[in-house]
């Protein structure tokens, strides 16, 4: 189904001032927003306009109870310029499960996908072409209702704008596995992307970088010893050259990325298990050398390396030079994003308008 946008193109671009070669992370816009309102049951009101402040009433719903959920996506550009999307319609689907867990109204996929679509053909003038560079997509939905009490909401805004970014992480990560906070407990919101999860995940990620490292690698709720993922990413290891990652289980977040990874890891012969990891295998792991590489995956980062692991009074560090399988993995999956590696499984999608 094909859905009708009204769109107002801003008057001048603001693209001639941005310098391609130093874009810091989320902190520059592109020109144009998607906007859509969920009104009596249904969504309406789709338009492209230029980017401005929300007016929000100050008894939001969202500001007061949470209703708040996003997706993390990217185009990248091939040689010819074309702008593309890496498997948008697997962003969607996420979105609405995210949406469902959240008591909010699911979007139609083929709504989101178009609108996806249409906002990235507008703004294909700011995706940056330098290797790790990208542009990123920010779909999010939030509750509207101007009203206190704890209920869902029965109106809603949906908003996709999009901004140019350089790379999320330039160095190898120090992680650090702490067991006084946990993340996500199985039949919580774990596998939600839902804003109050990243909020409290703030003050243990400013505790591990006083301690000099960059990211918290979150352990299970009960027993607080089984690797769940870290701050911004899933988690990957290397294990007597097996690849291991934490299996999903309802507290942890269902990655693009991740799933990626795994299918394009298999179709090179390499093992790949996914099940549960405890930080004492790790860390035994570390000191016995089997265990090699760890690495994180995910739309913003797309795929880093992690250089130590932390938990307690032990640390484990890893040879910086020994990265088969992280190096692998950046290649191919930037590779697959400039259409420089086959896209053997069909992923990219050139992201072209629905309608002028």
């Amino acid at each position: 189904m094909s859905y009708k946008f009204k769109i107002t193109k801003i008057s001048e671009s603001g693209v001639s001032k941005l310098d391609f070669n130093n874009i810091p992370f989320g902190k520059v816009f592109t020109d144009h927003m998607f906007v859509a309102d969920y009104i009596d049951g249904q969504w309406t009101n789709f338009e492209i306009k230029p980017i401005a402040p929300i007016p929000t009433h100050p008894g939001n719903m969202a500001w007061h109870y949470g209703q708040a959920i996003f997706e993390g996506m990217k185009a990248t550009v091939d040689a010819a310029r074309n702008p593309l999307l890496f498997r948008p319609e697997m962003h969607a689907v996420r979105f609405n499960k995210s949406a469902s867990r959240m008591s909010m109204p699911e979007i139609p996929n083929d709504l989101f996908v178009q609108a996806v679509h249409n906002i990235v053909h507008m703004e294909k003038d700011w995706i940056p072409a330098q290797a790790g560079s990208a542009l990123y997509i920010r779909p999010f939905m939030y509750a509207t209702d101007e009203t206190i009490g704890v209920k869902a909401s029965e109106t809603y805004k949906f908003i996709i704008f999009t901004m140019p970014v350089g790379p999320y992480y330039t160095n190898p990560v120090k992680l650090l596995a702490q067991d006084k906070y946990v993340r996500a407990v199985i039949g919580g919101v774990g596998e939600a992307k839902t804003a109050g999860n990243y909020a409290a995940s703030l003050l243990p990620a400013t505790m591990a970088k006083k301690e000099g490292y960059d990211q918290v690698m979150w352990l299970d709720g009960v027993h607080k010893k089984y690797v769940q993922e870290i701050g911004t990413m899933n988690i990957f290891f290397v294990i007597n050259d097996e690849i291991l990652t934490p299996n999903l289980d309802g507290a942890i977040l269902a990655g693009i990325t991740r799933d990626s990874m795994i299918q394009l890891f298999k179709s090179e012969g390499f093992k790949v298990t996914e099940r549960p990891i405890t930080i004492d295998e790790l860390i035994e792991a570390g000191k016995n050398g089997s265990l090699t590489e760890a690495f994180g995956s995910g739309t913003a980062a797309v795929i880093a390396p992690a250089s130590h692991i932390k938990h307690n009074d032990e640390v484990v560090e890893l040879d910086m030079n020994n990265r088969k399988y992280s190096s692998w993995a950046f290649d191919t999956i930037n590779g697959l994003k400039n259409r420089t590696v086959a896209d053997k499984f069909n992923w990219i999608v050139p992201a072209e308008p629905y309608q002028e």
